[in-house]
């Protein structure tokens, strides 16, 4: 896709080239029909804090959102290391491109998160039935 930047081609290409077209952001119209905001799999390029690197680290990092927490952001790097950033730390996110369409309208990432939460689920009532009774020394009575 001519449209990215280098660094972005071969990981647009080893999602196996989806087409962007359909996913862009949508920021005005109807409420119902706006889709923005990051997304899993968006190529970004992300402003450190330079007070929180060394002289000779690079102030930009670019890549794959893998995910978005609370307190760090998990990328897959242009040269494939696996960093999390702390939000402290970041001055900028800026969006190259969305690779996947709006949480809402994602019908992989939603069965995928269905099967992670049964899956979650089972582990749980198998830990539960693994310790139930064994751990019974904090009760009283």
């Amino acid at each position: 896709m001519s449209d990215l930047p280098d660094w972005a081609q071969s990981m647009w290409e080893e999602l196996g080239s989806p087409d962007l077209s359909e996913i862009e952001s949508v920021h005005t119209g109807d409420l119902m029909e706006r889709r923005h905001g990051l997304r899993k799999d968006d190529f970004v390029e992300i402003q450190l804090d330079a007070r929180s690197l060394r002289d000779d680290d690079e102030n930009w990092v670019r890549g794959r959102l893998l995910s978005s927490g609370k307190s760090s952001i998990e990328l897959l790097t242009t040269n494939g290391e696996h960093v999390y950033l702390a939000r402290e730390i970041i001055v900028k996110v800026v969006l190259i491109a969305h690779t996947r369409p709006a949480y809402i309208d994602d019908k992989e990432l939603l069965e995928f998160e269905r099967a992670d939460q049964k899956r979650r689920s089972n582990l749980h009532e198998k830990v539960e039935k693994k310790t139930k009774g064994n751990d019974d020394s904090h009760l009283w009575g």
